[in-house]
């Protein structure tokens, strides 16, 4: 999951951006909240990639294995050996029919994308952010400027994982052919060329887009409610961020399962749907589901979706919140006078 930076409330904002140093340096507040407040532009580089890196590895880590049930719900047409009814069944099912380390098939891959990905995202995101907040001279947090600047760390993020994306679903899929990430990639490469690795680029943007829109708006709606003041409380960020990414992640199921069956390519599902060659494009991921399961079809894995994504946006929040504040924090005592 893809996410924005917190911990910026409207009063840290106006200091950081208009360079407001009324409050005399912070010594009428607590230490560790002055600090975590000017983080947004104390912060290095380095700092919001290491910090971004951590995030998405251990977010993408921890849940991948309801990842793998939800690209398995929103199968178009499952085998029967893989039809469930519940996140905690399938897991159930998937261990005791096809061993215990089933569901963790591909998370290799999903690591090796999940660190440089949200790496680049919340840099380019932390500094287009800082600089469109100067150009509009908002002395507080601009939805404006946080909604262009998360569109477009979303196009470097989704440019990195899109292809680790079409390499785990494929390894996830029941009966996949593939037994190790190297073969899976290899044998993509030799069958269907480099543009496979991105054929679902397109939707996944269309996804992405909306779904960082929702989830920034409803994350900063909440943490107004829980943590006016913006200081560093993890309970917010976890609450906050859980609650903003499942309601981001049922509003963009349809596009999901369009984004799914882009991916894998699921070969009973095109045959009964006529589809002859490989299926390519939106709007055609679209036509298909539709003609094959009705409305219906774009919520398939909703639920296992909302599952996965409510902790792993709580997860990728409070990470990140946390190693941006404790490596900043360090950075800053290291560079303090005694």
């Amino acid at each position: 999951m893809e996410l924005r930076c917190g911990g910026v409330g409207s009063q840290a904002v106006g200091r950081g951006m208009d360079g407001d140093t009324r409050d005399g340096g912070g010594g009428s507040k607590d230490a560790g909240s002055e600090d975590y407040e000017n983080l947004p532009t104390s912060a290095s580089l380095s700092t919001h990639m290491t910090a971004g890196a951590m995030a998405g590895i251990l977010e993408h880590s921890v849940m991948y294995p309801i990842d793998s049930v939800k690209t398995r719900m929103q199968s178009l047409h499952p085998d029967p050996k893989a039809q469930y009814t519940s996140v905690y069944g399938a897991l159930k099912k998937i261990v005791r029919t096809e061993g215990f380390w089933r569901p963790l098939r591909g998370i290799n891959v999903m690591v090796m994308g999940a660190g440089p990905a949200h790496a680049m995202y919340f840099a380019c995101y932390e500094n287009m952010k800082r600089t469109l907040n100067d150009v509009f001279h908002h002395r507080g947090n601009s939805h404006l400027a946080n909604g262009i600047a998360g569109s477009m760390a979303t196009l470097l993020h989704d440019a990195v994982m899109n292809p680790a994306e079409v390499v785990k679903q494929r390894m996830q899929m029941y009966n996949s052919p593939h037994r190790s990430a190297l073969s899976c990639i290899r044998m993509v490469w030799t069958t269907e060329g480099l543009g496979a690795f991105y054929r679902s680029y397109t939707t996944q943007l269309t996804m992405n887009i909306p779904f960082q829109s929702i989830h920034f708006i409803t994350y900063e709606f909440l943490q107004e409610q829980v943590n006016p003041h913006r200081e560093y409380n993890p309970q917010s960020h976890i609450i906050s961020g859980g609650l903003a990414g499942a309601i981001a992640a049922a509003a963009t199921t349809p596009l999901d399962v369009c984004k799914t069956l882009l991916n894998t390519q699921e070969h009973v599902a095109l045959s009964l749907a006529n589809v002859s060659g490989r299926l390519s494009g939106m709007a055609n991921a679209f036509r298909t589901v539709y003609q094959l399961n009705g409305l219906p079809g774009y919520f398939k894995g909703v639920q296992a979706r909302v599952i996965y994504q409510m902790p792993s946006t709580a997860i990728s929040w409070s990470v990140y919140e946390f190693f941006k504040y404790f490596l900043t924090k360090h950075k800053l005592e290291n560079r303090t006078p005694y």
